[in-house]
């Protein structure tokens, strides 16, 4: 028996070693994922990094999957694409060549020790809201609201649509 097939939405982003070259490598893994189907990818993005001073600006997109795979096993398939990209796991909100966020799957909110779903800054951050809007206009953030609504309620963007970054 097959199991239910879920939208998820992953947060992508780079600061390290060409980090456009990152996210867009990133994304096409995605599609590699097992019993998982690449729907869409936002435009890219350029934000200041959160955290330590001194960090180069974070190059940023969100993509839509389609999968079956429960959320842990969607959540290891995704660490091991960031360790694939020379991820090391140091400073918090440190610099890093990949990392990547599971946001949302399908209504379900996850609490454990492992993962939070929805992610639990998401509503407070543009380079996340932005793009996700890009590709799902209309959706709603369990506990949380329209991803419109969130957008409206920040005070400021502070990102930069990258050109030549279409969708995909």
């Amino acid at each position: 028996m097959s199991a239910r097939m879920q939208t998820a939405f992953v947060g992508i982003g780079s600061n390290l070693d060409r980090p456009e070259a990152h996210v867009a490598r990133a994304a096409r893994e995605l599609q590699a994922l097992p019993d998982s189907r690449l729907l869409e990818r936002s435009p890219l993005y350029r934000s200041a990094a959160l955290g330590p001073a001194g960090q180069a600006d974070y190059v940023n997109a969100v993509a839509m999957l389609e999968t079956s795979l429960a959320p842990h096993r969607l959540l290891d398939g995704l660490q091991a694409i960031e360790h694939r990209h020379g991820r090391v796991r140091g400073e918090r909100w440190g610099p890093r060549t990949l990392d990547l966020d599971l946001l949302l799957y399908g209504e379900q909110c996850i609490d454990t020790a492992r993962l939070q779903v929805p992610h639990p800054e998401m509503h407070r951050r543009s380079f996340v809201l932005i793009p996700l809007y890009d590709i799902a206009p209309d959706l709603v953030v369990p506990g949380m609201g329209a991803v419109s609504d969130l957008i409206a309620s920040l005070s400021e963007s502070g990102l930069c649509r990258l050109v030549g970054t279409g969708r995909g």
